[in-house]
């Protein structure tokens, strides 16, 4: 059992983390049944979960072993839930593991309601929180409506709620354990989302506005003119000119001509305007948008 500081430590944590919230609503629960639970990997060692700590995708491709403290007549569900994961409703939870009427600590001779499913977290959504629910039972529960055939590879049937869930059930279980992980995309998820899913793999970018320009004026003031100008032209257009420049003074059949020790040093003409003069000498120092001039 855990003392009160380590209780309210890690429900702090999971309140930071909005893990309440966003499984059970307003309802809250002290997870007073710590759980131990680690991914085997191939070279042999194990990886944790914490509370939070990072895990990729491949690092959880294998169901992982799951230890706690309980009586051997007693009965336990564990269910493993993405309240990030669902591709198509805001809402809904993703349930990646759900195994029920679990005798004593004995994970392997409870009853596999929905196989193991890893984290698919796809790219451009940023790290997803997949959370460890450990429900103590008070009978053996009928568990058949929430039974998915293995390996249950189509995503709409893995459709969860959690606060649902637990309303429907609140007489016969009561919540005693909590722990998650966080994950986000690797590379091994293209070959998962075609391979395993048959599906197009999703990627997510952000749609960032158009930057706010003030609409210009004849006579700017306090505003040097060609800078004034370049906000309003296309930027296309201004990396085409630079382009331009940059192939004239470039020869695939001549060695590069050596730079001026001292570049504005060089005279210049004083009957060109102030504007096109400090031009010419940020592209001989190679300043700004002329650094690889």
């Amino acid at each position: 059992m855990l003392s009160y500081s380590s209780y309210m430590e890690r429900s702090r944590c999971f309140e930071h983390y909005n893990i309440f919230e966003d499984l059970f609503g307003e309802a809250f629960f002290l997870p007073r049944i710590p759980l131990s639970i680690k991914y085997e990997q191939p070279d042999g060692s194990n990886l944790p979960v914490y509370f939070g700590n990072q895990i990729k995708p491949k690092e959880a491709a294998v169901a992982p072993s799951v230890v706690f403290e309980g009586d051997p007549s007693s009965l336990w569900s564990l269910v493993l839930t993405n309240p990030d994961g669902h591709l198509s409703e805001k809402d809904a939870e993703c349930v990646h593991w759900f195994i029920g009427n679990i005798p004593g600590n004995d994970i392997k001779k409870g009853e596999e309601i929905v196989s193991y499913l890893q984290p698919f977290p796809p790219r451009g959504t940023g790290s997803q929180r997949l959370v460890f629910v450990l429900y103590k039972q008070e009978k053996i529960i009928d568990f058949s409506s929430y039974r998915k055939s293995a390996p249950c590879l189509e995503l709409a049937n893995r459709t969860f709620h959690m606060k649902r869930f637990y309303r429907e059930m609140q007489d016969s279980i009561t919540p005693a354990g909590l722990s998650f992980f966080q994950s986000d995309w690797d590379d091994s998820l293209t070959e998962f989302f075609h391979k395993t899913l048959n599906m197009k793999e999703p990627i997510y970018d952000f749609d960032f506005p158009e930057p706010y320009k003030k609409p210009p004026v004849w006579f700017p003031k306090k505003a040097a003119f060609n800078l004034y100008l370049d906000k309003h032209r296309d930027p296309k257009q201004i990396s085409k000119e630079l382009l331009l420049k940059r192939m004239k003074t470039v020869d695939p059949f001549e060695p590069k001509k050596p730079e001026p020790k001292y570049p504005n040093a060089l005279p210049e003409d004083n009957k060109l305007p102030s504007w096109v003069r400090v031009e010419i000498r940020k592209q001989r120092l190679k300043w700004g948008r002329y650094s690889d001039m």
